[in-house]
């Protein structure tokens, strides 16, 4: 035991400063390299007494070290922390970009590099700068974590091998990135307003609002383009229903019956502002301006036209033939054209989204309009089982009790 003792104080002594240094090098902050040097010592005394002084003390230390400040920046529930974290991935110090005088947007724009497949660029960036997960982006993408995560180390594999050169595009590089930048501030966005993990509030208007923020300040830079004005609008009306989406019993609230008055009239008013600008351009719509109509056929009147949503649906199923696209469109069917036709497109979705709650959820409510109760119980526990949003748990069980 003195033996190790002595071998912690000298290694302390030697390596102390060598090993903050290093860490404080690659992090670009001292306080974390001290904590993470602290812990990897702290280890230390714990470790070696009963597994013995490692051949090469100050590397175990470095190696521990580091770890411990990974660990501390994933823990961090900041998206600045995540810039450092880019930072640090990329090396690289990103110049003024014109008009993106926004650190986060030009960030964004860095990282959507059109040399690495969609999926990847978006779930890299979403990663580093906006502040997500592993298992957040997993169930964005309805993929399991360690995919999502080889996902991820695969195109920082890509960007080390080939030489990736992240700096900042000029204006000239914005329409090649911008369809990556739109997805990644849509999912932003979908994680705020329905929060997919446990451990989060149900709601997380920090994450609306960012996405808000730098979609206007996206517009700003591509007036022009339909697909950012779509995307801004689409935000918006969705947001606007925020304030009746949670009951004060701390259960999600249905669009059916939620009490249109806590809606926030003047974000409604700008969003089916910006959807009439895009239908008087007289341009065919793509995917995010046919959401953002969906919305605004939703938030038109005391309740909501079916027929115009499976109309839109119908447009958007030809762009984007995704089963969620398609689910939300057989619901749509379901409530225009009764609940039997909206479960026999519900029904062929199984496969392919039989681990995805919403699907459940969606059958249960067609199955309880036909009056098959067993089933809609079913249906209800296989959602519950998969869910992890508190609110909309506690909407399920609720309709879970109310079917005995």
């Amino acid at each position: 035991m003195s033996d190790v003792r002595d071998a912690l104080t000298r290694v302390h002594r030697e390596e102390w400063a060598r090993v903050v240094a290093t860490l404080a090098k690659r992090f670009g902050n001292l306080d974390t390299a001290e904590d993470a040097a602290a812990e990897a010592f702290a280890t230390a005394a714990e470790r070696w007494p009963s597994e013995g002084v490692p051949p090469a003390p100050g590397a175990w230390l470095t190696t521990t070290a580091t770890r411990k400040a990974i660990d501390r920046i994933r823990r961090e529930s900041t998206r600045d922390a995540r810039h450092r974290e880019a930072m640090l991935v990329y090396d690289t110090t990103t110049e003024p970009l014109g008009a993106i005088d926004d650190d986060r947007l030009r960030l964004i724009f860095v990282c959507c590099h059109p040399a690495l497949a969609m999926e990847s660029r978006v779930a890299l960036t979403l990663r580093m700068v906006g502040g997500l997960s592993v298992s957040e982006i997993g169930r964005a993408f309805l993929v399991q974590d360690t995919t999502m995560g080889a996902r991820i180390t695969r195109a920082k594999a890509k960007i080390a091998a080939a030489g990736i050169p992240f700096r900042s595009p000029g204006a000239d590089d914005l329409p090649a990135r911008v369809s990556g930048v739109l997805a990644v501030l849509f999912l932003i966005f979908n994680e705020g307003y329905l929060a997919s993990g446990s451990d989060a509030p149900p709601v997380r208007e920090e994450l609306t609002s960012e996405a808000i923020r730098l979609a206007r300040l996206l517009r700003e830079l591509l007036p022009a383009n339909g697909e950012v004005t779509g995307m801004l609008a689409l935000m918006l009306l969705v947001e606007a229903r925020r304030p009746a989406r949670v009951s004060a019993a701390g259960e999600l609230v249905p669009l059916a019956e939620q009490d249109r008055a806590l809606w926030d009239a003047e974000l409604i008013a700008e969003g089916h502002a910006l959807v009439r600008e895009r239908l008087a351009s007289g341009l065919a719509p793509g995917r995010y301006q046919l959401l953002a109509a969906v919305n605004a056929v939703h938030t038109d009147g005391a309740s909501t036209d079916w027929t115009q949503v499976v109309a839109l649906y119908d447009q958007l199923v030809r762009l984007d033939p995704s089963p969620i696209v398609r689910l939300n469109r057989a619901v749509a069917v379901g409530e225009c054209d009764g609940p039997e036709l909206g479960l026999a497109l519900i029904d062929e979705l199984t496969g392919e989204l039989g681990g995805y709650h919403p699907f459940h959820a969606a059958r249960a409510q067609v199955l309880t309009r036909l009056g098959r109760d067993s089933e809609a119980r079913a249906a209800l526990d296989a959602a519950i089982a998969l869910a992890e949003n508190a609110a909309e748990v506690a909407y399920l069980r609720s309709r879970r009790a109310g079917l005995g």
